[in-house]
């Protein structure tokens, strides 16, 4: 069985071009349609606040429920990552492959407690991914901006200084690492992907 498993918080609703939850699920189609060309049952869950499981199924019909799902939902709330990985470990059975698509963009230690969960015992196969995008990466800008916090809401005014972006730029790079080295230690493939590569380079670099 492939499980796909897709953050849809509302920071997953960032993004000029293409936002990151838009990417995240075309990836996750991506990997359904690949179990479904294998004949593989595969099943498809969302997560925010609540954690949302669709039951495991084979075909054409189990996509298309999948897609009419992906396009009914608008990024919302607050990531419960932790608690939403401590539920799904219940239902994996036996041996699988397990994606889990997020921008990881909460405190290090929820992001540790649900790779745990899922990765203990080492019987599955774990991809995690990790969507950003590259304003959000590399933060090129510079001046006065009011920031909002997409989950919260609270806003900030806030000068962004060169000096401010380096420290910014420097917390992200620790903040994924930090992420990668717990996956490493766990035996799970980490990647960091931008919405500004082009999907198949994606998926070729996932699946290599």
């Amino acid at each position: 069985v492939v499980h796909i498993i897709l953050d849809y918080s509302a920071s997953m609703g960032f993004g000029k071009n293409v936002t990151k939850f838009d990417y995240g699920a075309m990836l996750g189609v991506g990997f359904a349609y690949l179990a479904m060309k294998e004949n593989e049952k595969f099943m498809f869950s969302t997560f925010s606040e609540e954690l949302e499981i669709f039951q495991p199924r084979r075909g054409m019909p189990q996509l298309a429920a999948m897609i009419h799902h992906i396009n009914s939902l608008k990024p919302t709330g607050y990531s419960r990552i932790s608690e939403a990985m401590m539920q799904y470990r219940k239902i994996v059975g036996s041996r699988a492959m397990i994606i889990l698509i997020s921008d990881f963009l909460i405190n290090i230690n929820e992001i540790i407690d649900a790779l745990y969960n899922l990765g203990m015992g080492g019987s599955h196969e774990i991809k995690v991914i990790q969507v950003l995008d590259p304003l959000e990466l590399k933060l090129a800008i510079e001046g006065d901006f009011k920031l909002k916090d997409s989950e919260s809401g609270e806003k900030l005014r806030t000068y962004i200084s060169p000096r401010l972006r380096q420290q910014y730029q420097r917390m992200l790079e620790e903040h994924s690492a930090k992420i990668e080295e717990v996956c490493n230690k766990l035996g799970i493939d980490f990647h960091l992907i931008t919405t500004d590569k082009p999907l198949f380079d994606s998926f070729y670099e996932i699946l290599e």
